[in-house]
């Protein structure tokens, strides 16, 4: 008779016991693995596949009204910052600026008039003054002698009358001097205030002729082009848009439970759908939104009324990239994501008051305009008083001035003299831009 113990051996014997043997095995060490997995790495991981790419999306307004008479881009084009991408009609722009530079000619002649009369004026009164010593001294020589009766009492009269005449005459020269000299003290021509007003005023009519082209702020690709030829365009009107595929970010949307352990500088793994498992960015935590998406949505959600049903909020994680991954592999405003977050280790506060240092955003394009602009105005000063020229410059400036243009075009660029009353400027209106 067989006994237990040798009946349970031939079971364990079986094929299918060995299989089901290895199989429990290997579940329970896969078990035993993944549970060690998980204690050393995975509970320290937070993961969504709710994340996309965002980026700054940098409309293209102008800043005058007129009339659209040339598009340099289009849609997916890549454009420089500097570029002209739209220039408006700049016909009203320029006899503006004309009527402006003659007026401010004509106001540093008259500015110069004013001071060459003070000088006048200060003579006669020193000559109205030598008179009125003159008067005093035969009005006081005649009294002596109308006392021994050798001068009358008519020609003593006369003579008295003749004092008061030089009085009042002295009187009204220095009324004339004082008011010439209340537009003329303690300045230059240069800084006469009906001189600075003028200057003022080709200031503000050069920014209207510069702002009939409408550069790119920064370097990326259009997109989002609404204009068209012939188009009557007003200021803060959307004509198109340049988008800095150099400078995108992750918005990566956690669950509220996801984020207790979250902190800003945590490490970031990401996979694109584009580019798959293949291609692995690397980022960091840099922000939290200020509320969950649906507290910023166009209709918030009313809790308070009607039925409750409780659904888990997300909040917005903003994720730096490395920028020499993004250099490799672009990425599109809108693409898809995946996100994991490393967030162990850290204790720092969950929202610190991270201050901005200022640099996040900024463009030199516009910069020049006001620099330009000013070397106009001292020109046309220079050009309407010999003795104002280079004012404030110096001799080392005006030598600066003419080294970085002196009137000399770029090669393929025509020039064009306006030789108006007062402006001593040359347009390169082929490229689009003043040169001095």
């Amino acid at each position: 008779m067989t006994s237990a113990h040798d009946r349970t051996s031939s079971l364990w014997s079986t094929p299918r016991a060995r299989w089901l043997t290895a199989i429990c095995t290997v579940v329970v060490l896969a078990g035993i693995g993944y549970g060690i997995y998980w204690y050393s790495d995975a509970r320290f991981v937070e993961y969504t596949d709710d994340a996309y790419v965002s980026g700054n999306v940098v409309q293209i307004t102008p800043r005058v009204s007129g009339t659209v008479v040339a598009i340099n881009a289009n849609n997916t084009q890549f454009v420089k910052a500097g570029d002209t991408l739209v220039r408006l009609d700049r016909a009203n722009a320029e006899v503006a600026l004309q009527k402006a530079e003659a007026n401010l000619a004509s106001t540093v002649r008259r500015v110069r008039n004013m001071f060459a009369t003070a000088a006048e004026l200060r003579a006669d009164v020193q000559v109205r003054r030598t008179a009125l010593t003159q008067a005093q001294s035969d009005y006081a020589r005649r009294a002596n002698l109308a006392r021994t009766g050798a001068v009358s009492g008519e020609d003593l009269q006369h003579a008295l009358d003749a004092v008061h005449a030089a009085q009042a005459a002295l009187a009204a020269a220095k009324q004339r001097l004082a008011a010439n000299r209340a537009w003329v003290d303690n300045t230059t021509i240069a800084n006469n205030p009906a001189v600075q007003s003028a200057a003022a005023a080709v200031h503000a009519a050069y920014l209207t002729y510069a702002r009939t082209l409408l550069p790119a702020p920064v370097s990326g690709f259009v997109a989002k082009r609404n204009v068209q030829l012939g188009e009557h365009v007003s200021p803060g009107m959307a004509l198109m848009s340049v988008v800095p595929l150099n400078q995108v970010w992750v918005n990566a949307n956690f669950k509220e439970s996801q984020l207790a352990d979250m902190r800003i500088g945590q490490p970031v793994s990401l996979v694109s759908d584009l580019y798959g498992s293949d291609v692995v960015f690397h980022g960091r935590v840099i922000g939290f939104g200020a509320g969950t998406g649906s507290a910023f949505s166009l209709l918030p959600p009313q809790n308070a009324t009607g039925n409750w049903i409780k659904i888990v909020q997300r909040v917005p994680v903003r994720i730096a990239l490395e920028p020499r991954e993004l250099a490799a592999h672009p990425l599109q405003v809108g693409l898809s994501m995946s996100a994991y977050v490393d967030v162990r280790h850290d204790l720092s506060p969950r929202l610190p008051e991270v201050a901005s240092n200022g640099g996040d955003a900024s463009t030199d394009v516009f910069r020049s305009v006001d620099a330009q602009a000013a070397r106009t105005i001292r020109q046309i000063i220079a050009a309407n008083d010999p003795g104002e020229a280079h004012a404030g410059l110096g001799p080392a400036g005006a030598r600066a001035d003419e080294a970085r243009g002196g009137g000399k075009a770029r090669d393929g660029q025509r020039l064009v003299s306006d030789r108006h009353p007062g402006n001593t400027a040359t347009r390169l209106l082929g490229a689009g831009h003043w040169m001095y």
